[in-house]
């Protein structure tokens, strides 16, 4: 592979070479399911999807893990404001998040683990801990990882454990030092006598941190190739994670990957900060594949500041490729599947993916092939505008963008309302016609008045005229968090 990423862990760029060559193994953090998703919340999940079809398309064969928390202090506490059991509000929540995955053309994971049904293994890595002196008990159902026991701790964000000034959650009486961490934790007062399963240290639940290390050794065994997750996990989480995994005696993460932050006003989008849009409520303003566009355009490490402009922006730029490849395929028919999946990719495209997912790069060599088959198509070589709409796809497929797929073959819509749409605005486009070939100009004019005020574009070419919808105007965003 030519890939190159940048290693959070060593905060460079490196030469991407896999454990086992030809194969790839990705662990990503997935939802906390607190709450619903908001558009901060999917930005990882879209990012990680655009790595996980380019090493495929690269032909790697990967095993893509996101796991599902689904026990949690705040899950706990909402669930119980809310008057529900906390397994089902996580279930609730984790439905949410599945939908939301599904609705941007998120591939499924190979393998999707919920934390309450990785107990066992668990309490087999955490009694490892505990042998091999990096853990100890603090009291019925509180075990706490020794952060002092191991010498690399802090290794990952580079800190050095007398310079941190983030204290980690679990300020237990218990603690040996305060930057210890929950590995089990007791029950509180108050919480559901099912969140909590008996173990030789008492009745208690896992904390946050044991959890991904004993799904990814489950699924990917001792070491594997990446782990992903926004930027806001590396510290205290991925550390965390880190350093039990490598104190077991497990290699772990060979590479690890952090996307940045989608921002409003240069805030971090969350729900504590009550700035959240929910994916639900971005959904009913813009087309699915539009919100998908909007959170795939920017390099996956920068922030992405969501301003009212974003879905307007990002509207735009998808009529104009969805727009052409219609064109091209009513001129020179359509492509199949897999001749979209093995065209040959421009080597600048190629490139560009390579040198650590430079999306804005490589949608430069998308927009230069755009212009290429509109050019064809102006001048009716149809060999160079197929040639061209095939490439064209072939380069969004691998972001997950292909106008021509059957996912955003209607933008994300109703199949029967955009094919209502078209019978409606052909009557009327037929209308005009014979206003026109009977010299009616008026009532020609007064048809593709109605058109544009209905918000349909009307282009007239040699081959008969063809309609569009008009691009969204922007809208101040009034939605609540």
């Amino acid at each position: 592979m030519s890939l190159r990423l940048f290693d959070t862990g060593t905060q460079s760029v490196r030469d991407f070479v896999p454990l086992v060559e030809g194969e790839v193994g990705v662990y990503l953090c997935g939802a906390t399911v607190q709450s619903p998703p908001h558009v901060g919340h999917v930005r990882s999940a879209v990012a990680f999807d655009v790595l996980v079809r380019w090493l495929r398309r690269s032909g790697a064969r990967v095993t893509m893990v996101r796991n599902v928390t689904d026990i949690d202090d705040k899950i706990l506490a909402k669930a119980a404001a809310a008057g529900r059991p906390w397994w089902a509000w996580a279930l609730q929540n984790e439905r949410a998040f599945a939908s939301a995955y599904a609705a941007l053309g998120v591939l499924p994971p190979d393998y999707e683990p919920r934390a309450t049904g990785h107990v066992p293994a668990m309490l087999e890595l955490m009694d490892r801990l505990v042998e091999r002196g990096h853990a100890y008990a603090a009291g019925p159902g509180d075990v706490y990882f020794d952060v002092r026991s191991w010498a690399e701790y802090g290794a990952l964000t580079n800190q050095r454990v007398d310079d941190m000034t983030d204290v980690p959650e679990d300020a237990g009486s218990g603690k040996r030092d305060p930057h210890d961490f929950a590995l089990w934790k007791a029950p509180k007062p108050g919480e559901p006598g099912t969140a909590a399963w008996q173990t030789r240290y008492g009745r208690g639940r896992p904390g946050w941190h044991l959890e991904c290390s004993a799904m990814a050794h489950r699924y990917l065994g001792e070491s594997f190739d990446i782990h992903g997750g926004g930027l806001d996990l590396r510290f205290p989480h991925h550390e965390n994670e880190q350093a039990q995994s490598r104190a077991a005696g497990y290699g772990f993460a060979r590479y690890w990957l952090h996307n940045g932050w989608v921002t409003q006003g240069g805030a971090k989008m969350s729900k504590s900060l009550g700035n959240g849009l929910l994916v639900t409520t971005v959904l009913e303003k813009a087309p699915a594949v539009v919100v998908r566009y909007a959170l795939t355009a920017v390099q996956y490490r920068s922030m992405l500041e969501w301003t009212d402009d974003t879905l307007a922006e990002a509207a735009a730029t998808w009529d104009r490729l969805a727009g052409f490849v219609q064109r091209a395929t009513e001129r020179v028919g359509t492509a199949s599947d897999d001749e979209v999946a093995g065209v040959e990719l421009p080597a600048a495209f190629a490139a560009a993916l390579d040198d650590d997912l430079n999306v804005p790069a490589a949608l430069a060599v998308v927009h230069e092939t755009l212009r290429a088959g509109n050019s064809a198509l102006a001048a009716g070589d149809d060999a160079a505008a197929r040639a061209a709409m095939v490439t064209l796809r072939g380069m969004l497929d691998v972001l997950g963008l292909d106008p021509g797929s059957a996912q955003w073959r209607t933008a994300g819509g109703d199949g029967r309302h955009a094919h209502a749409l078209d019978a409606l605005v052909r009557a009327e486009l037929d209308a005009r016609s014979a206003a026109r070939a009977a010299r009616d100009w008026a009532t020609a004019d007064a048809i593709r008045d109605r058109l544009t005020a209905a918000g349909v574009v009307v282009e007239d070419s040699p081959t008969g005229a063809r309609w569009t919808l008009a691009a969204p105007t922007p809208a101040h965003d009034t939605s609540e968090d």
